[in-house]
C-alpha cells in the first residue's frame, strides 16, 4: 500500500490516539513537585523518575528500528527500558543519585518524541505477519496501562508530596444487601481469533478457547467495604484457617492487618466494632465509604471467600456471568454491543477513586450482575497462562510469557483509571497474589 493511502489512517486515528495517551501521562507527572520525582511510593517498584523516562524509552525502543532511526543515547534507552515485578523477593536498592536529573530526562523525552513524530508523519512501522498498525497500538496501550500504574503509585504518595487537587467527597451511599444470581450452564469463549481481520489484542488474548461452564451462582455486586468489614471484625486477619500457607506467611511477615486503602486513627483493635475506619483516597481521607468496592490483594480476597464458605470465580465463570446470555449468544460487553460510555461504569479516567457498586445499573450483564467493567479489577482463581496455540509477539516476546510462572492470577474488568480501549472482552490483566496496591476487588461464587 502506498504511503499516501496509509497516511490518512495514521493522521486521523493512531497518531491522535498516541497524542491523547501522552497527554494523559503528562498530566499525571504534572501532579508531582520536583522533590517527589525521586520518591519510591511502593517498595517493590522503581522510583517515579524511572517512569518519567520509561514511557518515552519504551516507544523509542519499540518503534525506532522499524522507522529506521538510530539512537544517540543508548545508555538512557537501556536504563529506562524495563520495569520490575519482584515476587516475594528482593527489593530494589538504588538511591536517588543513581538516576539522572529531571531536566536531563525531560530533554531526553523531548528529543525522542520529536524524532519519532517526524518519521510517523511520513511512514508507519511494519512487522512481517502483523498488521501495520500493531506497533502503534502497543505503544498506545502500554502508555495507557502505565497511566493506571502511575495512578496507584501516586495514590501511595503522602498528600504533601502531590500538588493538591479537588478534595475527595464523603459518600454515605449505603451498601446494597449482597445477593447471588444463578448463572445457567453454558459455553463461554475466552480470547479472540488471530489474523489480519481481528482487532488489536496483546499476545495473551489470542487464540480462542471455548469453555463449558456448569451452572453456578455469583455475587450480584463486587464485595463492598461494608461487607468486607465483617470479615475484619470477625478476626479474619488473625485466623490462619482462612489463608493459604504462603498467603498467611506473607500476611504475618508484612504485618498486614487490614486492607491497604483503609486507615484507622483509633487505638482500639481492628476487631472492635467501634473502630473508626477511614478510606485513604488519592487526594484526601474520608470515612470508609460502605458501598464502594473493597480493594485487596488476591491473598486477602481468597481468605474472605473461604471465611464466607465460597470461592473466587474462575476466568470462565467470570466471562460467563459477564458476557453470556440465556439464549447462548455472547455479548461484546456486559450490557450489549454498544461501546462503553459513562453510564456503563466507573472507568476511562473518570474518577481518582471508587464509586458505589450500585451507581451504574445500565452496565449490568444479561444475568443482572453489576459493576463488571470499571470500579476495580476483579480477581479470579485462574492462574495466568497461555491460551492453546499462544504465540508471543516477536518484537516483545516476554510481555506475557515472562509471567507464565504459576505465580500470577488473571484479573478481569477494569478500574476507574482503566482506559476504555482496554475494556474489550478478550483483555486479560494479571498480578501476583501478594500485591495490595492495585485497584483490585472481587466477588464470590458457589458451585
Amino acid at each position: 500500500m502506498a504511503t499516501s493511502q496509509m497516511a490518512p489512517v495514521l493522521q486521523s486515528s493512531l497518531p491522535s490516539r498516541l497524542g491523547e495517551a501522552r497527554a494523559r501521562t503528562d498530566t499525571l507527572f504534572d501532579l508531582l513537585p520536583p522533590n517527589s520525582f525521586y520518591s519510591r511510593p511502593i517498595a517493590e517498584r522503581h522510583r517515579l523518575i524511572f517512569y518519567l523516562g520509561h514511557l518515552e524509552a519504551f516507544d523509542w525502543n519499540l518503534l525506532s528500528g522499524p522507522l529506521g532511526l538510530t539512537s544517540d543515547q543508548p545508555a538512557l534507552d537501556k536504563l529506562f527500558a524495563f520495569g520490575i515485578d519482584p515476587v516475594d523477593g528482593g527489593l530494589p536498592t538504588d538511591v536517588p543519585g543513581d538516576w539522572p536529573g529531571i531536566a536531563q530526562v525531560e530533554r531526553y523525552n523531548r528529543g525522542l518524541r520529536a524524532r519519532l513524530d517526524e518519521k510517523l508523519r511520513l511512514t508507519r512501522p511494519a512487522i512481517s505477519g502483523f498488521e501495520d498498525d500493531t506497533l502503534l497500538h502497543v505503544a498506545i496501550e502500554h502508555r495507557l496501562m502505565h497511566a493506571e500504574t502511575l495512578a496507584y503509585l501516586l495514590h501511595n504518595l503522602p498528600l504533601e508530596k502531590k500538588i493538591p487537587q479537588t478534595a475527595l467527597s464523603v459518600d454515605p451511599t449505603p451498601a446494597p444487601r449482597q445477593r447471588q444470581v444463578t448463572i445457567p450452564e453454558g459455553v463461554c469463549t475466552l480470547g479472540k481469533p488471530p489474523g489480519k481481520s481481528s482487532s488489536f489484542g496483546w499476545d495473551n488474548e489470542f487464540e480462542t478457547l471455548e469453555v463449558d461452564v456448569p451452572s453456578f451462582s455469583i455475587d450480584v455486586f463486587p464485595v463492598t467495604n461494608w461487607e468486607y468489614l465483617k470479615f475484619v471484625q470477625a478476626g479474619g486477619y488473625e485466623d490462619p484457617r482462612y489463608w493459604k500457607p504462603a498467603d498467611w506467611e506473607w500476611r504475618r511477615r508484612e504485618r498486614i492487618e487490614h486492607p491497604h486503602f483503609w486507615l484507622t486513627q483509633s487505638s482500639s483493635l481492628a476487631t472492635d466494632p467501634d473502630t473508626q475506619w477511614k478510606y485513604r483516597g488519592m487526594f484526601g481521607t474520608i470515612p470508609l465509604p460502605p458501598a464502594w468496592p473493597i480493594y485487596v490483594s488476591h491473598a486477602e480476597a481468597s481468605a474472605f471467600a473461604k471465611w464466607a464458605g465460597r470461592k473466587l470465580p474462575t476466568e470462565g465463570q467470570w466471562h460467563r456471568s459477564a458476557y453470556g446470555t440465556t439464549e447462548g449468544a455472547e455479548r461484546e460487553y456486559p450490557w450489549g454491543d454498544e461501546p462503553p460510555a459513562a453510564k456503563h461504569g466507573n472507568f476511562h479516567h473518570a474518577r481518582w477513586d471508587g464509586a458505589a457498586v450500585t451507581a451504574h445499573p445500565e452496565g449490568a450483564s444479561a444475568f443482572g450482575v453489576y459493576d463488571l467493567l470499571g470500579n476495580g479489577w476483579e480477581w479470579t482463581s485462574t492462574v495466568f497462562g497461555p491460551l492453546p496455540g499462544f504465540q508471543p509477539f516477536p518484537f516483545y516476546p516476554g510481555y506475557s510469557a515472562n509471567f507464565f510462572d504459576g505465580q500470577h492470577y488473571v484479573m478481569k474488568g477494569g478500574s476507574a483509571r482503566t482506559d476504555a480501549c482496554m475494556l474489550r472482552r478478550s483483555f486479560r490483566n494479571w498480578f501476583q497474589p501478594h500485591y495490595p496496591h492495585v485497584y483490585a476487588t472481587f466477588r464470590c461464587v458457589e458451585e
